[in-house]
């Protein structure tokens, strides 16, 4: 009696202890199914989509799809209004108008970015070598370099010829197309290579990337290079001179595939951060609201969301001044009323490497999408810390809507750090807080992340917009 008694005490009081929940343990299993079948959808949006321009072009077709018309400054709005504004095709605003007054209630914003690392091309990159020719590249964003080594790469970008017109390229991802490689020195020679620290085994000028290996029989000097020009410009018109107005980059040539043998997990290029734009971006698509929301993509985060396609372009400021003027509200009073989800990936907890993470405050895979209350480095350093206020608010919606979510930080304290979007949108007076999908093996060509997870940054996104 007495023990059945201590036992009825010690499960009332258990509520008082927080635990991570696993999602697919919480799930039914028609939601089992909706998690894999949203995982189906989303696995062919980064497979077709490794640009943020191709990102931003898909993005556009969805939104069209469901009703979405461009909106351009000086249009007239209404409540009920679905509109899009497009950022130079390489970010994009959605917004739904609601039937809530903006002053009192503000805008519920999701911010994500589209673009991605990779190997940016040079402006004067190709060149013949020994029996190869190649395309010099300067690395964008922070990444390993040896990483991309020995790896299938694809040629992804925008060409503007001399007579301006644009040429899309997308080479190497379907199955009868070439791909393009990146050397390595075979174990044999490298003993001197793999005595040094890791960031030596490579430098970012070796990153050259192989392009072709035949030479044209009558050219009279660099005949493999001349091959290759006389190829490009046979199929898109292109001469050397061209790459000078061309934005082309090498990403990995792989598709998105299933991980372990329940399929639980995804190995993909580009889920920081398109674990998250995609699920933000169906949100606003799916949510029926009374709130005005909005979600913008972005690019240039990997970079410091630099120059007029990154966050802190006044553009994306504009676009609420303009929606709020379109309305007859006052901008700087809906601002300071509203508030922002910066839905980026955090680090997961990665038990192979358990030394470099705090574990009782880090991401465990498939606990749900994770809420970060700062990022930065050291002592806080760029970040925007939410206030605990702004972090109640959010977790109310989460806990009342039923999403499974969970708590870190990124890493142990003076080990490293990151930043995201959110210090930027804090700065326009408006409350935010990061938010997103724990990542495995970050910023490397292949990453992994938990179906789970993705789908409930869905759920987190359509219950703070809703």
């Amino acid at each position: 009696m007495e023990k059945t008694k201590k036992m009825s005490e010690d499960k009332k009081y258990s509520n008082l202890v927080y635990n991570k929940a696993n999602y697919y343990e919480k799930a039914s299993e028609k939601e089992k199914e909706q998690i894999f079948e949203f995982a189906e959808k989303y696995k062919t949006f980064i497979d077709e989509c490794k640009t943020e321009r191709e990102c931003c072009r898909e993005a556009i077709k969805q939104a069209k799809e469901r009703g979405y018309s461009e909106f351009h400054f000086g249009d007239k709005l209404k409540s009920g209004d679905k509109r899009y504004f497009v950022n130079r095709d390489k970010g994009v605003v959605f917004f739904k108008v609601g039937t809530l007054p903006l002053e009192e209630n503000g805008m519920r914003i999701v911010v994500a970015h589209i673009d991605a690392p990779r190997l940016d091309i040079k402006q004067i990159p190709v060149y013949e070598s020994d029996g190869f020719c190649y395309l010099k590249t300067h690395y964008y964003g922070g990444i390993k370099k040896y990483q991309w080594l020995t790896i299938p790469l694809s040629l992804h970008g925008v060409v503007i010829l001399k007579d301006g017109s644009k040429v899309n390229i997308k080479i190497g991802d379907k199955e009868d197309d070439p791909v393009f490689y990146i050397s390595d020195l075979l174990p044999h020679l490298g003993r001197n290579q793999m005595a040094g620290k890791a960031t030596d085994i490579i430098s970012g000028e070796q990153l050259n990337v192989i392009i072709g290996g035949m030479p044209l029989i009558n050219a009279e000097k660099d005949k493999i290079k001349i091959n290759v020009l006389k190829t490009l410009y046979d199929k898109y018109k292109i001469t050397e001179e061209d790459f000078i107005s061309s934005e082309l980059c090498a990403v990995p040539a792989v598709r998105a595939r299933d991980v372990g043998f329940d399929r639980a997990l995804i190995a993909g290029y580009g889920h920081d951060d398109r674990s998250c734009s995609y699920p933000s971006m169906q949100a606003i698509f799916d949510v029926q609201n009374e709130n005005t929301s909005m979600c913008i993509l972005v690019d240039k985060e990997e970079i410091g969301s630099e120059g007029n396609t990154g966050i802190k372009c006044k553009v994306y400021e504009d676009i609420i001044d303009e929606i709020c003027f379109a309305l007859k509200v006052n901008s700087r009073q809906v601002r300071g009323k509203s508030i922002c989800l910066s839905a980026d990936v955090t680090a997961c907890y990665d038990p192979n490497f358990a030394s470099v993470y705090e574990k009782k405050n880090s991401a465990i895979i498939s606990c749900g999408a994770c809420m970060n209350k700062f990022t930065g480095s050291g002592g806080k350093s760029g970040s925007s810390d939410a206030s605990a206020e702004t972090v109640a608010k959010v977790r109310k919606l989460f806990d009342e809507s039923g999403v499974v979510w969970q708590t870190a930080e990124l890493g142990k304290v003076d080990i490293g750090g990151g930043g995201t979007v959110a210090k930027f949108i804090a700065q326009l007076n408006i409350d935010t807080v990061d938010i997103g999908v724990p990542v495995i093996s970050m910023h490397s060509p292949y990453e992994l992340i938990s179906k789970a997870d993705l789908y409930s940054m869905y759920k987190v996104a359509l219950a703070f917009l809703k």
